[in-house]
Formats: structure tokens, sequence, C-alpha cells
């Protein structure tokens, strides 16, 4: 094997700018010498290893193992390692939202990549941001580049009970709230709810995310669900660098050659199946965009219909991501879906999704991965929804929703924005009843701004009190994907730029559909046009950023129907007109 780098390849790569190229590289290698570098070292093809460790983020709290696991790897393959750091976004340190720094890291990510003489890249992500992040970055780049999830965390337990972070989170919590856990209890609990470093054990954002990788064919087998400490995560790093150094020497195959419209589809099926977060339709949809793949939201609710959930997983089922794992993981989960599935895909382990899917585990005497014959839920994780309250689109995941609640038809009780709900919810003034449909706004892209997870409204506390668990929720915001509940989200247009959740009001009707795929303001065309006028002539009042990344996501932040993305950064460019701003 020639390891050797060709011009612009290895250390001869994106040379800097000093004007005169041989002095460029003859600089750069004596800097790099005083690293101890030796001649032969320099000499080989560069992979680089993003660094996303944070004291902040304890999903990514495994990353130096991690890296020294692929350094190994690419060490031993023949090619030379490089770590590089980027940002870290950890989701409940980040503030306002780890969604409105997603962006930001993407952009990071891919700047790096393109700034550093590398011929292939891994990346290593793992809570909920991260990945997607990653995923947008090299998709734009288009480098040789390999995936690398950080993995779950084991399962906790508490007075004999199997727990895991963040679905029992919620559980526990609404208990308190209720007035059934103290707080002394809930601060016991919260030492147990994750006892490991990792992501969350449920299929959240994280595990959701780890699993689209793993379908998009960007990641080894087994990389979804392996736990973030056992020996098979580190088994899975050595062989991601290993496999780093091959394509480094190849130069293929690139990322972009990977996500296509087919592997799209592949990882649609898969999101539908595993009862995945609705955040990860967010992510996709922004994935497709900056490799240049239309995504189609009418062909993803036509899935919904079609595949069913067979992943007995929190908070659509029972388990948790580390009997996934033992259950054979991803591959044995394809192997049930492959009637549904292009298997003809390739992925980046050389191998086609069919040659994946024949090397899979069986594992017997298991409840973890059903079966199409007989699934855990009849249709998939999440619907599409459209009606005058979302012209453009909602979602719902009716996977882990209440059946009863999803043809239902309640009043309104709005609340104006994140602080109006955290002002009024829990007081015992509230006019609220338990078929009443709970409505935030101004917690879209924009209006928060970032797009927080706030769609998960708590029940008013007087109702939790009185046993009430579940109420219609609808919101132009988003929602952990460890949460449950009849939950209508990512409403578009958002209700800072005039989308119609913005004129309604407590004491209108709202119905909605599931199986008609509808979510309707019950007034009359005529009022809505009326009162959608009213709001453009005289908008709330906001306050707009003057400056820094804030300014950039102000001005560029995309609808939730488009990935909320920034404008600018999509492949072809594609944008539609902000309802605030289009002309008559």
């Amino acid at each position: 094997m020639t390891t050797k780098p060709k011009p612009e390849t290895g250390l001869h790569k994106g040379l800097t700018s000093y004007g005169d190229t041989a002095f460029s590289l003859f600089l750069r290698k004596a800097f790099i010498k005083a690293a101890g570098y030796s001649d032969d070292a320099l000499s080989r093809p560069i992979v680089g290893i993003t660094n996303t460790h944070s004291d902040y983020n304890p999903c990514h709290g495994n990353v130096p193992d991690l890296i020294d696991s692929v350094k190994r790897g690419v060490l031993l393959a023949g090619a030379l390692p490089m770590v590089f750091p980027t940002i870290s976004i950890a989701e409940s340190f980040a503030h306002p939202t780890s969604m409105f720094l997603r962006n930001l890291m993407a952009m990071d990510t891919e700047e790096m990549i393109r700034s550093q003489p590398m011929d292939s890249v891994v990346v290593i992500g793992g809570c909920d941001k991260t990945l997607p992040a990653q995923l947008m970055a090299i998709a734009s780049v288009d480098l040789p580049a390999i995936v690398l999830p950080t993995g779950p965390m084991l399962v906790g337990n508490y007075k004999g009970e199997v727990l895991g972070a963040c679905t029992d989170c919620r559980r526990f919590w609404a208990q308190h709230r209720a007035g059934t856990i103290d707080v002394a209890e809930t601060e016991l609990i919260s030492g147990r709810l994750c006892p490991s470093v990792g992501t969350c054990s449920v299929m959240g954002t994280a595990s959701t995310m780890a699993c689209i990788v793993e379908a998009l064919g960007l990641a080894l087998p087994l990389s979804a669900a392996a736990p973030a400490v056992h020996a098979d995560r580190r088994r899975i790093a050595e062989a991601t660098g290993k496999r780093a150094a091959e394509i480094a020497i190849s130069a293929t195959p690139t990322p972009c050659a990977l996500i296509t419209a087919a592997s799209i589809r592949n990882a649609s099926i898969i999101l539908q199946a595993i009862g995945g977060s609705t955040n990860a339709l967010i992510h996709l949809i922004a994935i497709a965009n900056r490799a240049g793949v239309p995504f189609d939201l009418k062909a993803f609710d036509q899935l919904s219909r079609e595949v069913p959930v067979l992943l007995n997983l929190k908070p659509s089922g029972a388990h948790y991501m580390e009997h996934f794992h033992h259950a054979g993981g991803l591959p044995a989960l394809l192997r049930e879906l492959a009637p549904l599935l292009d298997t003809t895909a390739p992925t980046i382990a050389g191998q086609t999704i069919a040659e994946i899917i024949a090397d899979a585990e069986y594992v017997s005497n298991q409840d973890v991965i059903r079966t199409l014959a007989s699934p855990l839920k009849q249709e998939g994780a999440m619907a599409i929804l459209h009606g005058n309250l979302a012209p453009d689109s909602a979602v719902i995941k009716h996977s882990a929703a209440s059946p009863h609640l999803l043809q239902h038809t309640g009043r309104a009780v709005v609340f104006d924005g994140i602080e109006d709900m955290a002002a009024r919810i829990d007081s015992p003034d509230l006019d609220v009843n338990p078929d009443d449909v709970l409505v935030l706004r101004n917690a879209g892209p924009k209006g928060a701004p970032g797009m927080p997870e706030a769609g998960y409204l708590p029940i008013p506390l007087k109702l939790a009190r009185q046993g009430v668990k579940d109420m219609v929720r609808i919101s132009d915001a988003r929602m952990s994907g460890t949460a449950f509940g009849t939950i209508v989200l990512h409403i578009a247009p958002e209700a800072a730029i005039g989308g119609p959740l913005a004129i309604v009001r407590t004491g209108d009707n709202i119905a909605l559909d599931v199986e008609a795929r509808g979510i309707d303001l019950l007034i009359e065309p005529s009022e809505l046009a009326r009162r959608l006028a009213a709001w453009q002539a005289s908008p709330p009042h906001r306050e707009i950023p003057t400056r820094g990344y804030a300014r950039l996501f102000e001005d560029h932040v995309l609808q939730a129907d488009q990935g909320c993305d920034f404008d600018f950064l999509l492949r072809d460019g594609r944008v539609k007109p902000d309802p605030s701003t289009a002309s008559d």
C-alpha cells in the first residue's frame, strides 16, 4: 500500500497563503515538527478527528477514550491521525436552547475541515444537536468522512425499577408536580437516572440521530446502539479509525455519494420504525438540503401509514438502548425492514445494506425488535399535519400519544410565549379544563429564538393534581424525543413571522384529526383573513438582536419544514419567502 501523499493531499493540502507555496509547505513542516513528528509520519495521508469533549457535556464524556481508539485504528492502517477541536453542544447546558447553536456548530465544523489539511475526517458526536450539525457540515464539505456516535448511557435503577434518561425524568417530574413525590425524593432520583456518561438511554433525539446516521450509511454497523462505556464502543471506534484511513487513501466515498434519495428514504423508514424523535425530522431535512437531495414531507407522511413501529423502546415502548444493542442493534432491525428498504444502498463500511443485513446477528427470545407481522404499533412514529393552523406543516409523534385524543376538538387556552406559560400554567385561577387545547406560540425558530423544547407544555398544576396525565397541546416549538403525549409541534409558519398560530384566541375551538392529518382553527375563513391582516398591520413587539450570531440567526434561519438551517447554506439555495416580508 502506497501511503506517500500526492500533491494536494496530506500535509500538502490547503496550504496557507503566503504567496509562495514552497515556503508555505516548508513553514508548515517546521512548525508541526515542533510537536515531535518525524518525516515518515508527515508523509502519510492525514485523518482529521474532531474533539467535541467538554466538561459541560456528559453525553460526550467518553470522547477522550474514543479518540484514543480511533487514533489506534488510523495508525494501524498506515495514516496519520490529527485531532482538532470544535464547539460542543450539550442539551441541558445550552442557553437559550441547543437548537439555537446547531447551525453554529455546523459552520464551525465545516470551516475547520475546510481550513486544515486532512484527507478524511472522523466526526465524533452524540448529544442531540451535535450529530446533525456534523452531518450538515460533512455534507457541505463532501470530503471522505465517517461518523462515530458517542453511544447511549447505561440504564439506572430506583427501588427495583429500571430507569432511563430522560423519559423517566419527565415521568417522575410529573409526579413531583402532582404532589406525589417530594423534593428530597427528586434529588435521590436525579442521582439514579444517569448512571454513566453517554447519551439518553431511550429513543430520544440523540439515539434517533445515531440510528439515522447508521441508516444513511455514514457510520459502521452497530455504531448506533453500543453503550458509551462498553468495550464494544471502543472496538467500533478503532474500526472507525481504520476505515477512515482507508477512505483517506482511496479518496472515496464522500458523504454526498452516500446521502442520496434512496438513503434518505431508508433513513425516513428507520425514523418511523424506531418511534424516533420529532426533532430528527428537522435535522434530516437539513442534512438532505445540504446534500442537495429534495425532502418530500408528503412522502414522509405516507411512510407513516406504511411503516409500523417495530422497536419496543421508550417513550413509545418499554425497553432501552442497551437492550437494543444486545438484540442485534440496527443491522437486526434492518433485517426486519428489508422488504421496505432499498438494500442496494452503499455504506461507508464498503458494504451494501443487504450485505450488512446478511451479517446481522440473530437473537432469539427478545422483545425489543419486533417483526412486520407483529409490530409494536401498526403505523409509524409520526404524522405530518396540515390545515389552516399549519399551512406549511406540523408534526405529531402519534406513537407516543394518547389514542383517545388523536381525534379531538377543544377550546384553546393560549399562552403568548414561554414566559407567559411559565407565569400562568400553575395558577389556580387559570381557566382550563381537561378537554381544552393548550396553545403555545412565539416559541419557534425566530420567536424564542432557537425553537426550544418547550412544546411539551406541562399539564396545568390544578389538573395534574386531579390525575390528568395528557391533553392536546400545540405549538411552533419542539419537544424532546424522550417526551410523550398528544402534542402537535413545529407549526409552520411560526407565529413570530405571522403564521396563523399568531391570531388564535383563548376560547376559539381547535380540531385535531390525526387520521385525516388535519389541524384547524374552527373560525370562518373571512375571520381568519381579517385577524391575519390585523396582525400584519400591527405585529406584536419582540426584541430583534442587533449583533453577532444572534443577528445572523434572526436574519437567515428557515422554518421547521425547511430544516431550520440558514438560507445561505442550502446546497441549491432553495428558499421560500418569509410570510412577514413577502409582498402582496
